[in-house]
This record gives C-alpha cells, sequence and structure tokens, in this order.
C-alpha cells in the first residue's frame, strides 16, 4: 500500500513520519523550523526538501510513490495574501501535488484525537483550538501575544512577570515566584529585568514564554499567586474549548471529545483547573489524553483526506504518546 507523509511544522522544528495502511511507521526525521513568518518562504522550502529526501531515503522509495501528504506549518491561513504561496511550497519537495497544507493546530487535533470529530486545544508558546465535526472545522484563539493567546505560556509567564514587579514594589508579599524568577533570569537587581527582557532577550516571545516553567516551580512551592495564576490559565484554556463547542453546533445534550496539547498541559495546577472549569460549562465533555503525536496525527489526516482513513487495527498498531 502507498504510504502517507505527516509533516508538523513548528518554530523550534519540524517533525516528519511516514507510516502505511497497517499503521507501521516506515521512516521519522527531524528538521528545524518552519516558522515562515520568522524564517521567510525559501528557509520552509529548504526544511521540507530537506525533510522529503530523508524520509524517502530510508524508507527506500521516490517522492513520487508518497499516496498523500499533510503539511502543517505555523501561521498557514492567518494571512490570507500568502495562503497561494505557502500552498505551491511543497510542490518542489514532493514533485508531485497530492498533499494540502494546513495550519499546524490540525495536525495537535489529529494526533491527540486521531484524526475523529472533537476538539483539541493547545496550550504552547501561544494557545488556540481546533475542532471537527463531520467535516466541518471551526479554530478558536490563536491571535497573538499581544492581544491574545489567553492561558499560553507567554500569558502564564508575563503574568508572572508582572507578578514579580508587584512583589518587588511591595504590592504584593514576596513569595516563592520571586526569588525563582531573580535566580531563572540571572538579575543582580531587580530593575534589571527590564533591561534583559526589552533589550537582551528583544522581547523574544519564545524566551518569555519559557519562564511559564518558573510559574509552574513557584506554585509548587508554595506561592500563591503563581498557583492563581495556572488556575486562570487552566479556565482560560477551558473558554476556548467551550467557544468551539458552540460554533461546531454541539447541543446541551452531546457528548464532545477534547482532548489537549503543548507545554502548559505538564502543569497538574493547568490540567486540574482546565478539567474543573470544563465541567461547568457542558455535561457532554468527554477529556481525553492526547493519543498520538501531532505529526503522527498529519500522517493520520493525510490518510483521511486522500479517502483511505486507517482502519482501528492500524491505529492500534501506530506508537502512542
Amino acid at each position: 500500500m502507498s504510504p502517507f507523509l505527516g509533516i508538523d511544522g513548528g518554530g523550534t522544528k519540524t517533525a516528519f513520519v511516514l507510516i502505511d495502511a497497517q499503521g507501521s511507521v516506515l521512516a521519522r526525521s527531524r528538521q528545524p523550523s518552519s516558522d515562515y513568518y520568522r524564517l521567510g518562504v525559501e528557509a520552509v522550502t529548504r526544511t521540507l526538501a530537506d525533510g522529503v529526501d530523508d524520509i524517502c531515503r530510508q524508507a527506500g522509495i521516490p517522492a513520487g510513490a508518497i499516496a498523500f501528504t499533510v503539511v502543517g506549518l505555523p501561521g498557514y491561513g492567518e494571512v490570507s495574501t500568502d495562503r497561494d504561496t505557502l500552498d505551491a511550497v511543497p510542490l518542489a519537495a514532493l514533485g508531485q501535488d497530492r498533499y494540502v497544507c494546513v495550519n499546524d493546530m490540525v495536525c495537535g487535533w489529529a494526533g491527540s484525537l486521531g484524526a475523529t470529530d472533537g476538539i483539541n486545544v493547545v496550550g504552547g508558546t501561544g494557545s488556540m483550538t481546533y475542532g471537527e465535526r463531520e467535516g466541518s472545522g471551526v479554530r478558536v484563539g490563536g491571535w497573538g501575544e499581544l492581544f491574545g493567546d489567553e492561558g499560553s505560556g507567554y500569558w502564564i509567564a508575563s503574568h508572572g512577570l508582572n507578578a514579580f514587579t508587584r512583589m518587588s514594589d511591595g504590592r504584593l508579599p514576596r513569595g516563592p515566584l520571586y526569588d525563582l524568577i531573580k535566580e531563572h533570569t540571572g538579575i543582580a537587581d531587580d530593575l534589571d529585568l527590564i533591561g534583559l527582557v526589552l533589550t537582551d532577550w528583544q522581547k523574544e516571545r519564545t524566551r518569555i514564554a519559557a519562564l511559564s516553567s518558573t510559574v509552574a516551580e513557584a506554585a509548587t512551592a508554595g506561592d500563591g499567586v503563581a498557583a492563581d495564576i495556572l488556575a486562570a490559565a487552566g479556565a482560560e484554556l477551558a473558554g476556548l474549548v467551550d467557544a468551539t463547542r458552540r460554533q461546531l453546533g454541539y447541543e446541551s445534550g452531546d457528548e464532545v471529545a477534547v482532548s489537549y496539547s503543548g507545554g502548559v498541559f505538564r502543569s497538574d495546577l493547568v490540567l486540574a483547573a482546565f478539567t474543573a472549569k470544563l465541567d461547568t460549562l457542558h455535561a457532554g465533555y468527554d477529556l481525553r489524553a492526547p493519543r498520538y503525536e501531532p505529526d503522527v496525527g498529519a500522517a493520520l489526516y493525510a490518510a483521511k483526506v486522500s479517502g483511505a482513513p486507517l482502519a482501528a487495527d492500524a491505529l492500534r498498531a501506530l506508537p502512542g504518546r
């Protein structure tokens, strides 16, 4: 049987996986970022070409033998004038047009839920949801860190940094968060945080978002302010899910499969708050742990889009998370 290729692009890496109809993984590859906002289209073109070449070399097949490919790209669809350009990028790597480009959030949904109806929420550097029901897809969130991305790693970190400033000024009692941010940033004077974030880091979103783990560490150490930030993040992420449910047309008595992906959910406090808030919003939510990695999800979606979705026994054969 002809194999299916899934490509999950991201800000730090691009993951490729080739699977067959029996659920066997034929090849995997890791390549650099495919963030065209930051790197440009030419860099993304090279990344896709290198990844496809590596996959085909491992599997011992030409690119023309791939039945269908799903290419998940960060930012795809967010600038309408760029869509045609991005749609053309994989053609050079694959040498055939049996592919479709999607936003990488679709890969997260397909991986978490096995490309079946339901909603996946991404809690990473940014935040958004993607859900499908009977072939219709809906995205909610993902508006960026300046005026959106509620509940994301960046959102948690920025709220944590704000709490640090208030602890420094005496507007809040100093808890573990204060000392941990000083320790993890390496600043000697509290006001040095301004120059570090604005000048040294150039307000770079991934570096700021990485401090979300410091907020989580502070909460574990008993910092009530940090714990409140994580609880609020979980509630915000649940709100994204519920908006998606309504847009997909689920009624009050319907069961809705929900899953999640992204580093924010490594925090037990976030996951607990997310779960608790979901329970108050809709009685039919069926929360499930993520089933597969996003690159496998992209390959599953490739099979589905091509009209040859994998059977249940093949899904069981695939490596899970």
